[in-house]
């Protein structure tokens, strides 16, 4: 196997491991979600009078938490970056969601096996993890993640294409994926996935930086 530089693992675990933990998104579920967008009040005649309200002993509706595809909408056009940081968070928390105890308790034993620098046990337990719930993207993102770490290009990129056919959006994975072939020369390639995950997630700010340097070349590029 190729071995890879440093920086390219670091950059890439940054990106594809940014997801929070079990334990963290268990301790910020759903309460802590932003709530959808309000309704804009329905207008009338200017001097039409509202009816008077009734009294109620029902306790107040509790706000609808926003669904994933608004939270997406939100972090691709705001401007603000606390903003976007509370979207993202968000966002991670729900990827991590698998629906499986089970298989929360092997995916966090597979975390702690990076950590650990046990990339084999890591490997076997996400193994474990999408045998178990094969739909769930965040597993086929983090073994793509341990499998670069371990310079396997091939099957880091495999794993990569069932995240993405599974979370188009997934900027970790689509940041990943522009790493991966950057380093192994297919500049042009790298350039469209960085500029995918931008679009989903504009607050990616290394990733800003790198297409910045590369823009002048690519796009005086003929395609």
């Amino acid at each position: 196997m190729r071995a890879h530089s440093t920086v390219l693992t670091a950059v890439l675990a940054a990106f594809m491991f940014s997801a929070a933990s079990p334990a963290t998104w268990a301790q910020n579920a759903t309460p802590g979600d932003p709530p959808a967008p309000a309704r804009p009040p329905a207008s009338g005649p200017p001097d039409a009078k509202a009816p008077a309200a009734r009294p109620s002993n029902k306790p107040p509706a509790t706000p609808r938490a926003a669904t994933t595809d608004e939270l997406f909408e939100r972090l691709a056009s705001t401007k603000d970056e606390s903003e976007a940081k509370g979207l993202v968070a968000t966002i991670e928390r729900r990827w991590m969601r698998s629906g499986s105890d089970t298989a929360d308790l092997l995916m966090s034993r597979a975390l702690d096996a990076v950590k650990a620098d046990d990339q084999p046990l890591a490997i076997e337990l996400l193994d474990r993890v999408i045998a178990l719930r094969p739909e769930w993207a965040e597993a086929w993102n983090k073994r793509a993640t341990v499998f670069f770490m371990m310079g396997d290009n091939t099957r880091s990129m495999a794993d990569i294409e069932e995240v993405l056919a599974r979370e188009p959006r997934h900027y970790g994975a689509l940041a990943g994926l522009g790493v991966i072939l950057q380093s192994t020369g297919d500049t042009k390639r790298a350039y469209d996935a960085f500029k995918k995950a931008l679009a989903v997630n504009p607050f990616l700010d290394e990733l800003k930086s790198t297409v910045e340097k590369l823009a002048p070349e690519m796009e005086g590029r003929d395609i």
